[in-house]
C-alpha cells in the first residue's frame, strides 16, 4: 500500500473507453512477467514530422474531456438532494472518474473513526466483511487521520500487498478485489470529514491524469459534504427533540391495549406538527387524543414548522392537565385548549379529538375539532364514528361541538389518525380517510385483533405517493382495542 503524492509508473497502459476522462494512460494493468510487448518505434520520416502535432492535439483534446467529466459529474453532485444521496453521487462518479466498479464510502463518526459504510457494486454481507478489517489495518481509517492524513492511497494489488495487512488481503481474495485507489474528503475548516477508497477487479491502479481528476473532485465535494452533513446533524437533533416531546411508551392500562405510530415529516419541508398521547386517570379510566398544530397564521410555509412543533408541545402538555382535571368531559378539555390556544398561541391554530375510555364498560365518550373522524375496527368490519362537523380550534371567535358517545364491543379496536395519514392513503383527503376505513375492515383477522400489527399493516398498505424525504405531513396513528 502506497501513501503518497505521485504515482508509480507501471509496465503497461490501456486507452481510455468512450464517455469516460480522455487521458491518454487511462487504466493501468499489470501485466504477468515476461509478457510485456515490445515498445513502438518510429517507421520513417512521415512519422517523426507528424508526431509532434499529432500528441499536442492528442493531449488538448484529452484536457478537454477531463473538463467536461469534471463538470458533468459536479453537477450531478450539486443536485443530489440529501446526504444520502450526496454519498451515493460520490462514490459513483469517483468510480466513472477512475475506471473503477466498486467502492466503499464512510462519514467520521465525532469520535474520530469511520462510521456506517455506504457500498457501490458491494452487496450488504461484503461491507460486512470490510467492516471486520482491524482499524490498523483499515485503509479507510487511514484516509480519516486527524494527522499525518495521505493525499491519497492506492495499492496495485491488495491480494499480493505486503504493506496490506492479513485480513485485507484475505478479503480481496474472497471478494475478487484487485487494485485500490483511496482518497479523503476534507476541508481545512472541518478536517477529515469521510473517506472513500474504489477497487478494480484486476490488479491495476488509475493513471495520474485519473487520479488529478478524482483528486480536483473530491476536493469539490468535500465543502458539499460538509453542508450535507451538518444539516443532517441538525435534522437528527431536531427530529430527537421533537420526539422527545410525544411519549416514549404508552400506559399499560386493565382492559384495553394501546399502540402508536409515528413518521414524522422533516422539519425543512412541513408547516405543523403532530401529537398523539394517552393519559390514564386517576379512576382507573384513561383518555387518548391525536392533533395537529399549524404553523403562524394562514399562508404559513415550512420555516414555519419549527416554531408548531414547540407550540404542539406545550398544546399537548396542556392537553394532559386539562384531561386530569376533567377528562370524562371531552367537549370541556377541547373547549379549554381553545381558550389556551386564543390566549397564548394567538397566529396559531390545532385540530384535534380526544376521547375519554371507561375500559370495564367499553364506553367511549368523544369529541373533534375539525379533526379525522375516527374509525371503529370490529369483527364484521369497520366505520366511522361520526363527530359532529366544527371548525379547528383557534379559527372561530368560540368554539363549540357536542361530544359523541357510545359502547364498543369486546375485541373492538378504535383508530385515531391525523390528516396526513389519510392524505396518504388517496388523492384526496375523504378518499384517503374511504381507503383507511376500508384497509382496517379488510386487515387479516390476526392482524385486527393486535393494535400493533394494525397500526403497521394500515402504513404498510396505504400507497405512499410521497418518501420520508418529500413528505410534508406527519403520519400519526393511535390504537386502542378493548380486550
Amino acid at each position: 500500500m502506497t501513501e503518497s503524492h505521485q504515482s508509480t509508473a507501471l509496465p503497461s497502459t490501456t486507452t481510455a473507453e468512450p464517455g469516460e476522462p480522455g487521458c491518454a494512460g487511462g487504466l493501468t494493468v499489470l501485466d504477468p512477467p515476461g509478457l510485456t510487448g515490445p515498445a513502438d518505434t518510429p517507421t520513417g520520416p512521415a512519422d517523426d514530422l507528424t508526431a509532434p502535432s499529432t500528441a499536442v492535439q492528442d493531449r488538448l483534446a484529452g484536457r478537454l474531456s477531463d473538463i467536461t467529466s469534471l463538470h458533468e459529474h459536479t453537477e450531478r453532485l450539486a443536485r443530489a438532494r440529501g446526504l444520502d444521496a450526496t454519498l451515493d453521487a460520490v462514490l459513483a462518479s469517483g468510480a466513472a472518474l477512475l475506471g473503477a466498479r466498486r467502492g466503499v464510502l464512510v462519514t467520521r463518526l465525532p469520535g474520530g473513526g469511520p462510521g456506517q459504510p455506504v457500498g457501490l457494486g458491494l452487496d450488504r454481507s461484503s461491507l460486512g466483511a470490510l467492516e471486520t478489517v482491524p482499524t490498523e489495518q483499515s485503509l479507510l481509517a487511514r484516509l480519516l487521520r486527524e494527522r499525518d492524513r495521505p493525499r491519497q492511497l492506492h495499492s496495485p494489488d491488495l491480494a499480493t500487498d505486503p504493506a496490506i495487512g492479513a485480513r485485507l488481503r484475505e478479503l480481496a481474495v474472497h471478494l475478487g478485489l484487485g487494485g485500490a485507489f483511496g482518497l479523503p474528503l476534507a476541508t481545512p475548516e472541518e478536517g477529515p470529514l469521510a473517506a472513500a477508497v474504489w477497487f478494480y477487479d484486476e490488479p491495476a491502479e488509475p493513471a495520474e491524469c485519473r487520479r488529478e481528476l478524482a483528486r480536483h473532485y473530491s476536493e469539490i465535494a468535500a465543502p458539499l459534504l460538509a453542508k450535507q452533513l451538518e444539516a443532517d446533524r441538525t435534522r437528527r437533533t431536531t427530529e430527537a427533540l421533537r420526539r422527545g416531546l410525544l411519549p416514549d411508551r404508552l400506559p399499560q392500562t386493565p382492559g384495553v391495549r394501546l399502540a402508536a405510530r409515528l413518521v414524522p415529516a422533516g422539519l425543512d419541508r412541513s408547516s405543523g406538527s403532530d401529537w398523539y398521547d394517552a393519559i390514564p386517570l386517576p379512576d382507573g379510566t384513561v383518555g387518548i387524543t391525536v392533533g395537529s398544530v399549524s404553523g403562524d397564521g394562514p399562508g404559513a410555509g415550512p420555516g414555519s414548522a419549527p416554531g408548531a412543533a414547540a407550540a404542539m408541545g406545550r398544546i399537548r402538555a396542556a392537553l394532559r392537565a386539562y384531561a386530569v382535571l376533567e377528562g370524562e368531559d371531552p367537549v370541556s378539555v377541547l373547549g379549554d385548549l381553545e381558550l389556551l390556544l386564543k390566549t397564548t398561541e394567538p397566529t396559531r391554530s390545532a385540530t384535534a379529538v380526544y376521547a375519554w375510555l371507561e375500559p370495564e364498560e367499553r364506553r367511549v365518550t368523544l369529541a373533534g375539532a375539525g379533526h379525522c373522524p375516527p374509525v371503529l375496527v370490529g369483527r364484521n368490519g369497520a366505520e366511522f364514528v361520526e363527530t359532529s362537523l366544527s371548525a379547528p380550534l383557534g379559527m372561530l371567535a368560540c368554539w363549540e361541538a357536542p361530544g359523541v358517545e357510545f359502547t364498543a364491543g369486546r375485541g373492538d379496536t378504535l383508530l385515531l389518525y391525523t390528516e396526513g395519514l389519510a392524505r396518504r392513503c388517496g388523492p384526496t383527503l375523504h378518499a384517503g380517510q374511504a381507503n383507511l376505513r376500508r384497509a382496517a375492515a379488510d386487515a387479516p383477522r390476526d392482524v385486527r385483533i393486535d393494535p400493533d400489527r394494525l397500526c403497521a399493516h394500515l402504513l404498510a398498505v396505504c400507497p405512499a405517493p410521497e418518501t420520508a424525504a418529500t413528505a410534508t405531513d406527519d403520519l400519526m396513528l393511535l390504537a386502542a382495542r378493548f380486550e
